[in-house]
């Protein structure tokens, strides 16, 4: 088998999203400072790092939008790994609203649905994070309805961030289905014959936090 990387690295000052600042990593103990601590030749890193939860490639959990809903603690592993996955392509980055028609004839019910758009062709640059593709509200209404486990996309965020009232969000973390954006890396998926896992840490009290996703694809 195969794993693939569908994760963008974390980096110090990066950019994920407009308006929230980039994360802050440095030692808290230094390998220089720590030898004094420790026997003869024996060094050890410890890092610290200041960061918003969305940072990078990251996983929504309900709590994120509803103050009622599961926080990052509360979300079942089998609702986060080992999933049964298809892959929905929509071409060249020219279309920006993805409407439930882009779905209907994939079979999605019961998995995760990760939809390729190759926005993150634009990562680390002013052109991510304006005029992504996103999904309609009748796409994120038709997906619950299929009972999808999870829905991830490669933008910079799964609604208009131009439309504050968040349909998408809204819908789906209402329904419990957790959501992963900023991915990358999705065109070395094949269509179908995916096993997706988006694990984050377990969190009291957070509705948000980076991943390290990734495929398997037999091979």
């Amino acid at each position: 088998m195969t794993l693939v990387d569908l994760s963008h690295t974390v980096e110090h000052g990066m950019v994920t999203y407009p308006g929230l600042p980039g994360p802050i990593i440095c030692d808290y103990l230094s390998r220089e400072a720590s030898r004094g601590r420790y026997g003869p030749g024996v060094e050890f890193q410890i890092g610290k790092i200041e960061m918003v939860a969305n940072t990078g490639t990251y996983l929504d959990s309900p709590f994120h939008r509803y103050a009622g809903g599961k926080d990052l603690s509360a979300l079942p592993l089998d609702s986060l790994a080992n999933l049964d996955t298809v892959v929905i392509r929509i071409g060249g980055g020219s279309v920006r609203a993805i409407p439930r028609a882009a779905f209907q004839d994939v079979p999605v019910q019961g998995r995760a649905v990760l939809v390729h758009t190759g926005w993150d062709a634009h990562w680390r640059t002013e052109r991510y994070l304006s005029g992504n593709p996103f999904l309609t509200a009748d796409a994120a209404e038709y997906l619950v309805s299929q009972d999808v486990r999870l829905v991830g996309i490669d933008s910079v965020n799964i609604d208009d961030i131009d439309d504050p009232a968040r349909p998408v969000h809204s819908t789906l973390l209402g329904a419990d289905v957790p959501i992963v954006e900023h991915m990358c890396r999705l065109n070395l998926l094949p269509d179908r014959d995916v096993r997706f896992f988006a694990v984050p840490a377990k969190v009291a009290g957070f509705g948000t936090w980076p991943v390290r996703a990734f495929g398997v694809v037999s091979t």
